[in-house]
């Protein structure tokens, strides 16, 4: 009796397990839905986190069955197979593998024109997102989206977790005069979305813009829960680019991103990109004693030093190069109370305040980033951050309940 009583429960915890792994969209459209695509000819929106469960690329595994014929393969930033550094313009080529054409999406255009999608009968978009608003595989994602409306072509959407949650919404909403291939549509910095969430607000944002709409499917992703950070989902964490390495850099890159219009050190150059920032001019002893008085509990902050150098597939020419930076390094120890703009907001409006001499804001990039010069504005004047979290409060109130309406998950 005590033997069939123990097997119940290893076929119980067993089951819980397999119930508990999260699975792609991706693996569903293979397995499950491959009938939207068998006997057509598609295009493929991919880089090197399209993997299915098995470690195989999509299009590897799609060129392999021959039941579809791929037209051609699209590329965004760091390019098809996730090689090539940020900010690297990427030239239109032929995928090694498979022998595809591959049209880069981070080079001479960042939509798909009429004749890149000719003969196309659906296009399938499947990359990884990090949650944040500047990341541009979002903004891929929208153009592609309203190139396939415009050309009447079927978009599916493979879901994917949103690695750092889907219920932290944080930071300002980006106006329309600051839309760029950094800022598409108006979310918030830290938008707590998956990819297909975010594609069905897009497409009804297209609607309105240009009165079109895609003929969009989203594949929702299996036992994903909205409180889910990436290394609650069993699945294998694949950098989403070059420079966030891992889970706990993604967590802080919606706020230390902001660096990028700072010429303070992100990190770049270095192999903890991001969770460290820094400058020659910085007193880090002193940066930590007045970060400590804004009780950021969540976070440990060290000091550190770094000096930024050329690593092949990562940084070209980082700030600082082969110079030391004094700076701090950010470890999340409590990534449920951690809230990355805000503790961003924190950093560059302390930095302003302790070196107004040495400390330069770029302000068309922070307008790009932030979304908002009326905070830009307020960054430069070394404002207390709380008074600029304050600001935004209401117009992100207002994004909740316009996002509710596109949540697929609990």
């Amino acid at each position: 009796m005590r033997k069939l009583a123990l097997i119940f429960l290893i076929i119980f915890l067993s089951a819980n397990f397999i119930q508990s792994k999260v699975r792609l969209g991706n693996d569903k459209l293979i397995k499950e839905y491959f009938y939207l695509i068998e006997s057509k000819n598609i295009g493929v929106i991919a880089n090197h986190s399209s993997v299915l469960e098995n470690g195989e690329h999509l299009i590897d595994y799609l060129f392999k069955t021959k039941k579809v014929k791929i037209i051609s393969a699209f590329g965004p930033e760091h390019g098809f197979r996730g090689d090539a550094p940020a900010g690297e313009k990427i030239e239109t080529s032929i995928d090694e593998r498979t022998g595809i054409k591959v049209y880069s999406l981070y080079g001479k255009t960042n939509k798909p024109t009429s004749e890149m999608l000719k003969g196309i009968d659906v296009l399938i978009f499947d990359i990884q997102d990090v949650g944040a608003r500047f990341y541009t595989y979002i903004s891929t994602l929208y153009l592609c989206l309203e190139s396939a409306a415009e050309n009447k072509i079927q978009f599916i959407v493979c879901d994917r977790p949103n690695p750092i949650g889907g219920e932290k919404v944080d930071g300002p909403i980006l106006k329309q005069e600051f839309k760029s291939f950094v800022g598409i549509a108006p979310i918030p910095v830290q938008h707590g979305m998956t990819i297909g969430e975010l594609a069905l607000y897009f497409n009804d944002l297209i609607e309105s813009e240009k009165n079109i709409r895609a003929d969009l499917i989203v594949l929702q992703m299996e036992n994903w829960k909205r409180n889910q950070l990436f290394d609650k989902t069993e699945l294998n964490w694949i950098k989403p680019s070059p420079n966030i390495v891992k889970l706990e850099t993604a967590l802080v890159y919606p706020g230390t991103c902001l660096f990028e219009a700072t010429n303070i050190s992100e990190g770049r150059g270095t192999h903890s990109p991001f969770l460290q920032i820094g400058a020659p001019f910085i007193n880090n002893h002193e940066l930590i004693e007045e970060l400590k008085k804004l009780n950021f509990n969540s976070v440990d902050i060290q000091t550190v030093q770094f000096v930024p150098v050329d690593i092949p597939g990562m940084s070209i020419n980082p700030k600082f190069e082969n110079q030391t930076c004094n700076g701090i390094l950010i470890k999340v120890k409590d990534p449920e109370n951690f809230y990355p703009v805000q503790f961003g907001l924190a950093l560059v409006s302390m930095l302003r305040k302790l070196y107004p001499d040495d400390f330069k804001i770029n302000t068309k990039r922070m307008n790009l980033l932030i979304g908002d010069d009326n905070i830009t504005v307020l960054l430069i004047s070394g404002t207390d951050f709380q008074i600029i979290v304050n600001l935004y409060q209401n117009e992100l109130n207002q994004f909740k309940q316009i996002r509710n309406k596109y949540l697929l998950y609990n």
